[in-house]
């Protein structure tokens, strides 16, 4: 008699590649992007005020950062696994709470929605730096916008479009991508991630572990350049379709843009090329610098409204190229045994963002036209060209890498 023998595939799991945590992105791409410019319609369909709105949006921005922090101890007492599964479950959640449609529901929705975004992009980024080989990170990220783009193109258009033709079809759709993105991440068989001993015991609360990132400038000028990046698109998106009515450039051409934008994300692999060709420190230094001189300009010349539109949509292919290259000084400076901690740290960066960004436009306007906030947004990214002066100029380089680690241990 023969033995059979039990398949690899089944005694072992196999170790996640980059196009499987390209696939992920690409699902939460379309959780995410289908409802993007649904929730702030259906807000003020609720809310019926504009003012309730952003206080509603600056809430919730308080309770995702929170929340963010929160992740690391709920990860000690709930397996990454069972946690990611935890943030897949609140954006199906969200989809039914939203679809019942009273204020409060809508308001839960929107909370719930947030929140589960924090969570499965800390637990995505503990993962990564498990399984992706630090000289493969920049793949990894480019692979991740490749398989995201079709929902962030699609997605935000499309969602608007159902809105009008079905209430509930945007968030059924969103809801019904979450049940697979649930189901492939299972299928994946990715666990817990790697688990590494460490010379001390785990951080008890964020405020034990946020020493220890402040400590590390490495961590602090990463995080920034998320920051300021995530500014840069706070602008463009809300403030440039502002900028548009203003000027009588009409309410579709903000999102005409944004669409054609967001197509971009499929030459994401071109940009790479031109990561890989040159250093981290000097694509990074590129993007941010072109940022600058782009929003400034259009800041300047807000008299000639579609030359200042023109090089605003210039201004976001550079923040395409920061996508592609920004996060990589950050994750390529965590030590493994600070994975998780360090990620939620990192996920901060959206909610900073989305709190400060307004708040700092606010101040503008009193004092300025809204093309004074594209002039801001080029002070800050100025900021950014100076910090990533101090990057290492070969870092990134293959060289450099240890091949049998996934991160540097410094």
């Amino acid at each position: 008699m023969h033995e059979r023998r039990i398949p690899d595939w089944l005694r072992h799991a196999p170790v996640p590649s980059v196009r499987d945590f390209g696939i992920l992105a690409g699902l939460e791409a379309v959780v995410r992007g289908t409802l993007i410019s649904v929730f702030p319609l259906i807000m003020y369909r609720a809310l019926g005020d504009a003012g309730l709105v952003s206080a509603s949006y600056f809430a919730v921005g308080v309770l995702s950062l929170i929340a963010g922090l929160m992740v690391p101890g709920l990860v000690r007492l709930l397996p990454r696994r069972w946690a990611y599964s935890l943030g897949t479950a609140m954006f199906v959640l969200s989809a039914g709470f939203a679809i019942e449609g009273s204020p409060a529901s809508v308001l839960a929705a929107l909370a719930l929605n947030t929140v589960a975004s924090v969570v499965t992009f800390i637990c995505f980024n503990a993962y990564v730096l498990d399984y992706i080989a630090r000289v493969e990170l920049g793949r990894c990220e480019t692979s991740r916008m490749f398989y995201s783009a079709v929902g962030w193109t699609a997605g935000p258009m499309a969602g608007v479009l159902l809105l009008e033709w079905w209430a509930s079809a945007p968030f059924l759709i969103s809801g019904g991508a979450a049940v697979i993105l649930l189901a492939a991440f299972w299928w994946m068989r990715m666990g817990n991630g790697k688990q590494i001993a460490r010379a001390r015991g785990p951080a008890s609360s964020p405020l034990t572990y946020l020493p220890r990132f402040l400590a590390q400038p490495r961590l602090v000028t990463g995080w920034l350049f998320a920051v300021i990046r995530s500014a840069g698109w706070w602008i463009y998106v809300v403030y440039l379709p502002i900028f548009a009515i203003e000027k009588g450039l009409g309410e579709e051409l903000g999102g005409i843009l944004l669409s054609a934008t967001n197509a971009a994300l499929f030459g994401a692999p071109l940009l790479l090329r031109l990561v890989q060709r040159h250093s981290i420190r000097m694509a990074v230094r590129t993007g941010f610098l072109g940022v600058t001189l782009c929003f400034g300009t259009a800041g300047i010349a807000q008299g000639w409204p579609m030359v200042s539109i023109a090089l605003l949509v210039a201004g976001s292919a550079a923040l395409i190229l920061l996508d592609i290259c920004a996060g990589l000084p950050f994750l390529m400076a965590v030590k493994p045994s600070e994975r998780t901690e360090m990620s939620a740290v990192y996920s901060s960066y959206r909610d900073i963002s989305g709190i400060l960004t307004p708040g700092a436009a606010w101040l503008v306007l009193l004092v300025a036209p809204v093309a004074g906030i594209f002039t801001a947004g080029a002070a800050a990214t100025a900021a950014a060209v100076w910090l990533a002066g101090k990057l290492h100029p070969r870092l990134g380089n293959r060289k450099l890498a240890p091949a049998a680690e996934p991160v540097p241990a410094e």
